[in-house]
């Protein structure tokens, strides 16, 4: 067998790699659904340090129960376990997993509809599988084959995707929302270079507004507050869905015509793949 002999047969790691990971999760034993799963509950919640990285997220101290030994354990995260948490208040839940019996190794789950079962890898070796099976027809058929392979995908995901549901159910949340004052209490400083060396400093304010439940909440702003760099101290209007104190903004207009632009981008998204679809069966 030559190279090139060889080349054509690139599908066949992707595909096992998928194969390999949907019998492992069928079987129980991908690393997810071997590990223990519980609620966590947040015990204390800690102010970011001024000037530090934004990437640690709000440092919180997390209280949780190992179903095997009924012991209690009180561990704090900043970020070096798990997913960082951007929202925090007093008493809220999250999703903890660990090795069995080694509960110092928590990891906190912010987003558990894949990690639970143990399907992100191999989800992730079907869409290489399917790019690359549309790149091979593209070069070996001609490009009708490319406009309709990537046109097909396209129109698929922007259909069957989350963005669209999180978008319109976002705004829904803030259709109720409630208005109440708030202070920024730090400034996260990142530094970046990029392509020409030079540097791009980008300020995420920390805020902190009570709740009308009378819940402290501290969260990190990445957008709606006008000059960043500059906002240590200053007082603002909160706007947070009272269903889920997750969902907030700092300033509701602009996020409605954020979320107008999303909308429009995700509908000319299925447009331009179903366009390109239609085209490329066309031009077989």
């Amino acid at each position: 067998m030559n190279a090139h002999e060889m080349l054509e047969l690139w599908w066949t790691v992707p595909a096992g790699l998928a194969l390999l990971g949907y019998g492992l999760s069928l079987a129980g034993l991908t690393r997810a659904q071997r590990a223990v799963w519980v609620r966590a509950r947040i015990r204390q919640v800690h102010r970011p340090a001024h000037g530090a990285s934004k990437y640690p997220g709000i440092p919180v101290t997390l209280a949780f129960q190992d179903p095997s030994t009924g012991r209690e354990f009180v561990r704090r995260n900043a970020g070096r376990h798990g997913d960082a948490i951007e929202e925090a208040w007093v008493g809220r839940e999250l999703a903890v997993r660990y090795p069995r019996g080694r509960p110092e190794r928590f990891r906190v789950a912010l987003h558990t509809a894949e990690d639970d079962k143990g399907r992100g890898g191999p989800n992730c070796a079907v869409v290489l599988l399917l790019v690359g099976s549309i790149v091979h027809a593209a070069v070996a058929r001609g490009y009708p084959w490319a406009l309709l392979g990537f046109g097909a995908l396209l129109a698929v995901v922007t259909a069957a995707g989350p963005d669209l549901r999180t978008v319109r159910s976002r705004d829904a949340l803030l259709s109720s929302a409630v208005a109440v004052p708030a202070q920024v209490v730090a400034v996260a400083r990142n530094v970046y270079t990029d392509g020409e060396g030079d540097e791009i400093v980008v300020h995420t304010p920390v805020v902190c507004f009570t709740a009308h439940e009378g819940t402290e909440v501290t969260v990190l702003v990445r957008e709606g507050i006008p000059e960043p760099g500059r906002s240590l101290g200053r007082e603002l209007t909160v706007h947070y869905a009272p269903s889920d104190l997750t969902v907030y903004t700092c300033d509701l207009a602009a996020e409605r015509r954020s979320n107008e632009r999303s909308v429009g981008v995700i509908i000319m998204l299925f447009i331009a793949g179903a366009a390109a679809t239609v085209v490329g069966a066309a031009l077989l």
